[in-house]
């Protein structure tokens, strides 16, 4: 009896830290789990506007990127608009991203499309079929790409990558796409499709050599329409009332366009219309992403699907952070990461779907508009899959003039921050930032998209690597009449003893087996030249050291490598007879140095508590020694 009563017990009392845990771990990794049980009604209301607003925003520009920059149906996407953002709303952890198709992914998308055509040209296959399984195999490998780098913990890379890399790859892609959409607009489509001119370059040549041919009718459609567009952001943006700002201006001229098409007969004097659209992209809705027939494309579309995760996520996370710090709520890299490599992976599923990421204006509006949680995300793909199956064929006379007129707007927000980065990088006299984004503009004007984010995203990280792998050193002197020991580079009061021999190094940070590699050189040369900047083959200009006191207060850690390269630098001065002390060092180094065998080298008595103590043993060896 009185075993059974002691058990009986006890289980609650383990089982509820047990379960409670594994609740914190699942609200974690499944946000969805955390903020759905918890919902306020009270933010049903902001959440449901703000979803209808970017929903009617969303559904034309969708649309837009699915024909005018991917090259397939106006369903591609909506799907890529609506999908993908349901299954972001229950792993993600931004409350107010909207995850939808981008203007460069797709263009992305668009020119693997061309390229895959273009080899394929002579086995007859269908352009349409082969553009919705490139489409599908480039939004499964990105997915999955993003799902591996939040798994093993690699969303630092938004730190990695600078800003001017972004703003130069803005830019290119921002010209890429006006030159693209120029040719609709002009009505230039049938003669591009005989000619077939490939590069961004040879496009704008095109465009410069056969403007005059243009189709007037399609281009007043499409100026027209984009000048009303204009004219109403400018109105709206005169007004502080927030439910005039969330009136969907792209939305408006997408009906009153299509319905004067309709009522005029545009589409009789040549004027290119959306026409009929299948909902369905295949046999069926879904389609197993793996299948042989998408298998095959994997290589051919593998370094877009890399560019366009990196890309998606580099987007994905500037706004959420916004967000974040907007709204005061937490976001975790990682689990963004995860969350855009889920929203791609089940869009993979629809064929046809392109790759999704993160918008900055649309998520902007997202959460001015009233969006206080991840509900907003599932109303605003709610929207958007009712559009689908029943707003497009009310849409089969919309001129194709007006998508890329609205894709041109989209374009007109992107490049109006350009100037402000190129102002502001001069300003700064960032000459390494301006170069950068100098190199990505041309090489992707020039080259490719891939080619020139691919380049510049390597230079990146090089300097990112040089920059680390400089530990930063600094010679110490003393403040005259104290005991006080500042940088002689930063305080002019500090004064360096450099008659005596005694030079006093303070590196300032943790070492390792990466800024460790140059620290020998790096020493050569504060002892033969200081902090001024010099070239090897000057002549020296300070004293050969004959002591070398290290502070190494601000070395928390250090690594194996680290301390086989220190062990042999101080192996080194002492065969040049360089007396060598350590100060400051903490409990953690200090067992390291013992393992490595530093202590034993230089001995216990090479180690003090500051650097006063350590000069005065110095000095005081010195005067013992003249006697």
């Amino acid at each position: 009896m009185c075993l059974v009563d002691l058990s009986g017990p006890s289980k609650p009392e383990v089982k509820g830290p047990l379960a409670s845990h594994w609740r914190k771990r699942m609200s974690y990794y499944v946000p969805v789990t955390a903020w759905i049980p918890g919902y306020s009604w009270s933010f049903l209301s902001g959440d449901f506007l703000a979803g209808l607003t970017v929903a009617c925003i969303l559904i034309p520009q969708s649309v837009s990127y699915g024909t005018s920059l991917a090259r397939l149906s106006p369903t591609a996407g909506l799907f890529s608009a609506s999908i993908p953002g349901i299954f972001y709303a229950m792993f993600g952890s931004s409350r107010q991203l909207n995850v939808a198709p981008e203007a460069a992914l797709s263009l992305l998308v668009g020119q693997a499309i061309s390229d895959v055509r273009h080899k394929n040209h002579e086995k007859h296959e269908d352009f349409t079929v082969v553009g919705y399984k490139v489409a599908t195999a480039i939004a499964l490998q990105s997915g999955l790409f993003s799902f591996l780098l939040g798994l093993f913990r690699l969303g630092f890379i938004d730190v990695i990558l600078s800003r001017a890399l972004l703003s130069g790859f803005v830019a290119a892609v921002g010209i890429v796409i006006s030159i693209e959409q120029l040719i609709p607009m002009f009505g230039l489509v049938p003669l591009e499709k005989t000619l077939r001119p490939k590069t961004t370059m040879e496009k704008l040549f095109f465009l410069i050599e056969y403007a005059p041919n243009l189709h007037r009718p399609t281009t007043m459609v499409a100026f027209g329409t984009l000048g009303a567009l204009v004219a109403l952001r400018y109105i709206k943006g005169s007004f502080k009332s927030s439910w005039i700002r969330g009136i969907p201006e792209v939305l408006i001229l997408v009906i009153v366009s299509t319905f004067l098409c309709e009522k005029f007969n545009w589409d009789q004097d040549g004027v290119d219309i959306l026409g009929p659209v299948s909902v369905k992209t295949g046999s069926s809705f879904f389609a197993f992403p793996l299948r042989a027939e998408n298998r095959k494309y994997f290589t051919q579309t593998t370094s877009t699907a890399i560019l366009a995760s990196v890309i998606g996520f580099l987007d994905s996370i500037v706004s959420a952070k916004q967000n974040a710090a907007k709204f005061q709520h937490t976001i975790s890299p990682n689990r963004e990461l995860v969350a855009l490599g889920v929203a791609n992976l089940a869009g993979s599923f629809v064929p046809g779907t392109l790759p999704a990421a993160g918008s900055i204006t649309r998520s902007r509006i997202n959460g001015d508009v009233g969006a206080r949680t991840q509900m907003a995300s599932l109303v605003c793909s709610g929207f958007v899959l009712l559009a689908t199956f029943f707003l497009l064929p009310w849409l089969y006379y919309l001129p194709k003039a007006v998508l890329a007129s609205i894709v041109c707007l989209v374009l007109i927000s992107l490049l109006a921050e350009i100037p402000e980065a190129l102002e502001y990088y001069w300003r700064m006299r960032a000459w390494i930032d301006l170069g950068l984004m100098f190199l990505t503009f041309v090489l992707t004007i020039g080259w490719s998209v891939e080619v020139g984010v691919a380049v510049s995203i390597v230079i990146s990280l090089l300097l990112v690597i040089h920059r680390s792998s400089r530990a930063r050193l600094m010679i110490l002197g003393r403040i005259p009449g104290t005991d006080r020991w500042r940088p002689i580079s930063e305080d002019p009061e500090a004064m360096e003893d450099s008659a005596s021999g005694t030079l006093i190094i303070r590196i300032r940070e943790n070492l390792d087996f990466a800024n460790t590699a140059q620290l020998k050189e790096r020493l050569r040369r504060l002892e033969l030249y200081g902090h001024d900047r010099s070239h090897p083959s000057d002549e020296p200009r300070r004293p050969q050291a004959t002591v070398l006191i290290f502070h190494l207060a601000d070395v928390e850690t250090i690594d194996a490598s680290a301390v086989q390269l220190l062990y042999e630098l101080v192996a080194t001065y002492k065969n040049r007879g360089v007396g060598v002390f350590i100060t400051h060092l903490r409990i953690g180094p200090y067992k390291m140095f013992e393992r490595g065998g530093i202590v034993d080298l230089i001995g216990h008595h090479s180690f003090y508590a500051n650097v006063a103590t350590a000069v005065a043993q110095v000095q005081g060896s010195e005067a013992n020694s003249t006697r």
